[in-house]
């Protein structure tokens, strides 16, 4: 996969999930948690999290043993990205924290599949991708949160 596909993909997604990320009053009538950064802080985090990524990416495919595993890097990175769009999609467009609670288990979980697959021939890709699972993790705290404020959901 070449850094520049790799890169075009990534763009993509924060392209797409940025659309979907309404900050409006609906968003803004949530009940947040104290440790919620501010939001502000959330572009400058995913542009990191997702050009480490895109490194990730680019290295796995280069170290990839054979065709067939660097099909199956491509299709869960792929899988990554349409998780990562969905959440967006079912927190700010839905409008349902409580879906997006559930779904972000299916994100984190992509990425800790990555690890765990590209640590067995690409080490350096694998460790890329900690400050990506990190900062779900963190997301999903907040997620977790916002439900429990807001009784409307779940």
């Amino acid at each position: 996969m070449p850094i520049a596909l790799a890169a075009a993909f990534a763009a993509m997604v924060a392209a797409v999930g940025g659309t979907m990320t309404d900050l409006g009053p609906w968003y803004q009538s949530l009940e947040q948690p104290s440790f919620k950064p501010p939001d502000w802080a959330f572009g400058p985090i995913w542009t990191v999290v997702l050009a480490l990524a895109v490194l990730s990416a680019a290295m796995a495919w280069r170290a990839a043993p054979n065709r067939g595993v660097r099909d199956a890097i491509l299709m869960l990175f792929l899988l990554n990205g349409v998780l990562n769009i969905l959440w967006s999609v079912l927190f700010f467009a839905f409008r349902r924290p409580d879906w997006a609670l559930f779904e972000v288990l299916f994100l984190w979980a992509s990425i800790a599949t990555l690890i765990i697959v590209l640590w067995r021939f690409a080490r350096m890709a694998a460790l890329l991708l900690v400050p990506y699972v990190l900062w779900v993790s963190v997301a999903a705290a907040l997620n977790l949160a916002v439900v429990r404020l807001n009784p409307s959901f779940g």
